[in-house]
């Protein structure tokens, strides 16, 4: 009796322990972090702070033409694909020249052939921009495009080091970069 016991008990874990957990399958646009100063999170010195950080998807171009077709010009888009980008001040800032508190944004942007307007918004923590409220702008403010040489295959936010309280965030998809000053 006690070994059918202990045979069933074995046969039941031995069930459990081939079940698989079903997890979902990878996101098509990762997410990724930019940090300033860049690589914070990697390669921090001691006593070095973080001053920003965005928090966004990396959608591919997969051949696709991304600003004018994929992204039309003209229309508020998420930054990025999926959630919302969040961009986050660890304290006051200038954000392309136009003060901001310290706190987190939904960033959004409307593209355009010569200039983008890049937008912070109190909204957070949703999907895309199809519930995008003007009404909850924080800030906007407009930023060049400029050629990419070559095609960026992923959406990237990275930020470039001008001093030490003080950088140059871009954002590059297909043969555009966009440029906003930040400064703290």
């Amino acid at each position: 009796m006690k070994k059918n016991i202990f045979l069933s008990l074995l046969f039941l874990f031995a069930a459990l322990a081939t079940q698989a957990q079903k997890f979902r399958a990878l996101d098509k646009s990762p997410r990724d972090i930019a940090y300033f100063p860049d690589h914070f999170a990697h390669d921090r010195k001691d006593g070095e702070k973080a001053l920003a950080r965005v928090s966004y998807s990396r959608p591919y171009l997969q051949g696709r033409q991304a600003f004018g077709k994929l992204e039309p010009y003209g229309k508020v888009w998420r930054v990025g694909a999926d959630e919302s980008a969040e961009i986050k001040f660890y304290q006051d800032a200038t954000f392309g020249g136009k003060k901001v508190k310290a706190g987190t944004y939904s960033l959004f942007a409307i593209p355009g052939e010569k200039e983008w307007t890049v937008i912070l918004s109190s909204d957070l923590d949703y999907w895309g921009a199809y519930k995008y409220k003007e009404a909850n702008d924080v800030l906007r403010v407009t930023a060049p495009v400029k050629p990419s040489e070559t095609a960026i295959e992923n959406f990237s936010i990275v930020f470039e080091k001008v001093s030490d309280t003080s950088a140059k965030m871009f954002m590059g998809w297909d043969k555009t970069i966009v440029e906003v000053p930040v400064s703290f």
